[in-house]
C-alpha cells in the first residue's frame, strides 16, 4: 500500500477541490482518506492511498483534473507554490518499499509531462541531483520566478516535460517518508514574531533537524507553519515545546494547532508518553492496538487451523496415491511434506544460532557478546527438546525458542548506530521469523494441554512474539 499527498493551489473554491477528489474516487482500488481545505493559504491537501498500479492512475487524474480546474496566473496565497497540483509525494506504507515509490514517482512524473504539457521536477529520495532533494530549492521564486526562469535558464531545467510554464504551472513529484504538517498560531498579529520563532526552530538555520517552518499572517493571527520530514528524530512535541519558547522570548504564546492532513499514530503515541509521563508505555496497554493484537492472534490461529487442515488433507491423498501405487506395483512413497517443514524449521533456528555467534566475533561489548554466545549455544539445544514425545516438554521448548530469539534482538538494539548494523538487523529479521513460527507450531499441539496451562503459554507466546515485531518495526522502521 502506497500513499498519495498531492497538495493543489486552491482553497477558496471547494467545488474545485471536491471535483478533484472525484476524479481520484473513480479509480478502481485508489481509497481518499482525508481532504483538508486551506482558504487562508488558498491551498489543499488531499490524501489518498492504494496499491501501486491503482495509485499511477489516480494521482494522474489528479493532476489532470487540477491542470482543467486551476489557473495559476489569477491565484494568490501565503504558501509558497509553483503551480497547480504544486508537489505531489509517493510515502511507502505497509508492505510497500522507498524504491517502489521512487519508480511511481517518476513513471507519474513521465507521463504528466509527456500528457499534460507540465515541467516535472523530481525531488526528495526521487530526486536526479542533490540540489533537488530539498523541496524548497524547487520552490525559489514560486510560480511567478520560475515562469519567467525555466526557458533559459539550465539549472531550472524540469525532468520531464517542456520549458515553459502554461496555466497550469510546474508541479514537483518525489517519494519520501511519511512527514507532519503542523501549524501553530500566537495570540498576535505582529507576522515578524511567527518569522522571529520559525527562523529559530527551521533546521536550515541551526534549529530542529527535520523541521521547516515560515511566519506568516493567517486569519489576521501569526501562524508558524511546519513540516517535520523527519519526525521519529524530532517528535512533534519537542517542535512544539520550542516554538512555545521561542514565542515567550517575544511576548507571545501558542493559542491553537493545526493539523494539515493525516498524522502517523506514532507521533501522537510519542508524544502522549511525553506529556502524560508514561516512558515505557506499551502497545499492550493501548486499547486499540491491544485489541487489533487480539484479532491478529485469532486470525493466525483461524490460519493455522486451515493450514493443519490442509497438511491432513495432503496427506491424505499422498497415502492414498501410495496405496494405489503399491496396489499395481508402481510409484514411490509419498514425499515426507511435514519432515520437510520440520527440516526448513530447524534450518531457520540454526540460522539464527549461526548467525548470533558470528556476531560474537565482532567489535561488540564483551557482556553483549557472552549474552549472544549463551542464547545461540542454548538454540541448538532447545531444538533437541522440541523432539520430545512429551507435549509438555515441547510447548516450553517452542516457548524458550521465542524468549531466546526476543532476548538476542534486545541484546542487539544497542548496535543500532555501530558498524555492525546492518549484520544485526539481519539476525533481527531472522529472530522474528523464528519466534513468529515457534509459536505457529505451539499452536497444534496447545490443545493437549490443561486448560490453565494452554492459556499460560498462549499468553506468554503473544507476549513474546509482540515484543519480537515492536523490536523489529524499531531497528528496521521499513520491514
Amino acid at each position: 500500500m502506497i500513499e498519495c499527498i498531492p497538495n493543489f493551489s486552491e482553497g477558496r473554491r471547494p467545488e474545485i477541490i471536491h471535483a478533484i477528489a472525484d476524479a481520484v474516487r473513480a479509480v478502481s482500488g485508489a481509497y481518499v482518506l482525508d481532504i483538508h481545505i486551506d482558504p487562508d493559504h488558498n491551498r489543499s491537501v488531499i490524501t489518498f492511498a492504494g496499491e501501486f498500479d491503482a495509485l499511477a492512475e489516480a494521482a494522474f487524474r489528479a493532476a489532470e483534473a487540477a491542470t482543467l480546474l486551476i489557473d495559476m496566473n489569477q491565484h494568490k496565497g501565503q504558501h509558497p507554490r509553483i503551480g497547480a497540483t504544486d508537489v505531489m509525494p509517493f510515502v511507502p506504507l505497509r508492505g510497500a518499499t522507498m524504491n517502489q515509490c521512487i519508480e511511481l514517482a517518476r513513471l507519474v512524473g513521465k507521463r504528466i509531462g509527456a500528457m499534460l504539457d507540465i515541467p516535472v521536477y523530481l525531488y526528495s529520495a526521487a530526486a536526479t541531483t542533490p540540489e533537488r532533494r530539498e523541496l524548497p530549492n524547487l520552490r525559489k521564486g514560486e510560480y511567478e520566478g520560475l515562469r519567467d526562469s525555466i526557458q533559459h535558464d539550465p539549472a531550472r531545467a524540469p525532468d520531464y516535460g517542456p520549458a515553459r510554464m502554461g496555466t497550469a504551472g510546474a508541479t514537483v513529484i518525489g517519494a519520501r517518508e511519511p512527514l507532519i504538517a503542523y501549524n501553530l498560531f500566537l495570540n498576535t498579529s505582529d507576522v515578524s514574531i511567527a518569522k522571529h520563532v520559525a527562523r529559530a526552530v527551521r533546521g536550515s538555520s541551526g534549529g530542529l533537524r527535520g523541521v521547516r517552518a515560515l511566519g506568516m499572517l493567517v486569519g489576521g493571527r501569526a501562524q508558524v507553519s511546519m513540516n517535520l520530514v523527519d519526525y521519529r528524530h524530532t517528535p512533534i512535541h519537542r517542535a512544539v515545546d520550542m516554538v512555545a519558547r521561542e514565542a515567550a522570548a517575544y511576548g507571545a504564546q501558542v493559542t491553537a494547532g493545526e493539523l494539515v492532513g493525516l498524522i502517523p499514530e506514532d507521533a501522537l503515541i510519542e508524544a502522549g508518553k511525553v506529556v502524560l509521563r508514561l516512558p515505557h508505555l506499551a502497545d499492550a496497554q493501548i486499547l486499540e492496538r491491544r485489541l487489533a493484537q487480539a484479532i491478529e492472534i485469532d486470525n493466525e490461529r483461524k490460519n493455522a487451523k486451515t493450514l493443519r487442515a490442509r497438511l491432513a488433507a495432503r496427506r491424505a491423498e499422498q497415502r492414498s496415491n501410495h496405496n494405489g501405487a503399491a496396489s499395481n506395483g508402481t510409484g514411490s512413497p509419498p514425499f515426507p511434506l511435514e519432515s520437510q517443514m520440520d527440516t526448513l524449521w530447524s534450518h531457520s533456528v540454526q540460522a539464527l544460532a549461526a548467525a548470533v555467534q558470528e556476531l560474537t566475533s565482532a567489535g561488540i561489548q564483551e557482556r553483549v557478546r557472552a549474552m549472544l554466545r549463551v542464547l545461540g549455544r542454548e538454540l541448538i539445544e532447545l531444538t533437541e527438546e522440541e523432539r520430545s514425545p512429551n507435549v509438555t516438554v515441547r510447548a516450553q521448548a517452542l516457548l524458550l525458542i521465542a524468549r531466546r530469539a526476543v532476548k538476542a534482538t534486545e541484546s542487539l538494539a544497542s548496535l543500532a548506530a555501530s558498524d555492525e548494523t546492518s549484520r544485526s538487523i539481519i539476525v533481527v529479521h531472522l529472530a522474528h521469523s523464528v519466534a513468529t513460527t515457534a509459536r505457529l507450531r505451539a499452536l497444534d499441539i496447545l490443545p493437549q494441554l490443561e486448560e490453565q496451562q494452554r492459556q499460560l503459554l498462549d499468553q506468554e507466546f503473544a507476549i513474546y512474539t509482540q515484543r519480537a515485531r515492536d523490536l523489529l518495526a524499531r531497528i528496521d522502521p521499513l520491514a
